[in-house]
Parts: C-alpha cells; structure tokens; sequence
C-alpha cells in the first residue's frame, strides 16, 4: 500500500514510477522514478521501525541516483531517519514530499545511460 501511495504522488511530480528495479551492484530498489529530465530518484519504503534498524542495505542505494528518498507512514518516528537523507509522508493514497533530498554528485554518464537502459527494458517487460 505504501509503494502503491508514493508511486501516486512521484506521478503527480511529474515521475514515472517503476518498482523494484535491480541495480547494477545486487541490490533492488523499492521505487526507482524517472523525472522528465532524466533525473533518477529512488525510495526506499520503510514499514515500521524494525524495518528501518535491521536494513542497512540502503546506503548502497546513492550511486545509482540523483535523490534519494525514505517513504514512511504518518505514524513512523522520523526522528529516528538519517537527516541527510530525503523523506516522504505517504499512504495507500497519496503522499508528500516533507524533506527535500541532500544533494549528492551526478551520475556519471556511463551509469546514467546503464540505468536508463535497465528501466526501460524492466517497464517493456512489464508491459506485456
């Protein structure tokens, strides 16, 4: 429900949406949009607190965009987030941005075309 939310508000945005995307380094992003400008953004959703304190997988997630964001509910303790990171309040409906995501360098044009490439063929696939 979650993810089901927070592809709904990346659409309003502007993004398109595509879950669970695999990455070049083993790991898969929960959401992965893509901006009209070709800006990649991942969520990583968090559940619960407990989801949040035994995944430390995300850290791996910044090389593969240009924001980065956690997606929780209304009633997640976002004190306990990193602050440097971006965050998102969302629902089974909607959502919204609370915290804008830090900056961090651009993807370098090899991994940008690379992950332009994994999107597109994971949402042709799907498609069918």
């Amino acid at each position: 429900m979650l993810a089901r939310g927070v592809s709904r508000m990346l659409i309003d945005h502007g993004y398109a949406p595509l879950l669970e995307l695999p990455l070049a380094n083993g790991r898969r992003a929960d959401i992965a949009a893509l901006g009209a400008s070709g800006a990649f953004v991942i969520v990583e959703t968090k559940s619960c607190l407990d989801d949040y304190r035994v995944d430390s997988k995300w850290t791996e997630y910044a090389p593969f965009c240009d924001e980065f964001y956690f997606a929780v509910t209304v009633d997640f303790p976002v004190a306990a987030l990193p602050e440097d990171v971006g965050l998102i309040i969302a629902d089974g409906f909607g959502g919204a941005f609370i915290r804008k995501a830090a900056s961090q360098p651009p993807l370098a044009g090899a991994r940008r075309k690379a992950m332009l490439l994994s999107f597109a063929r994971l949402a042709a696939l799907r498609a069918l």
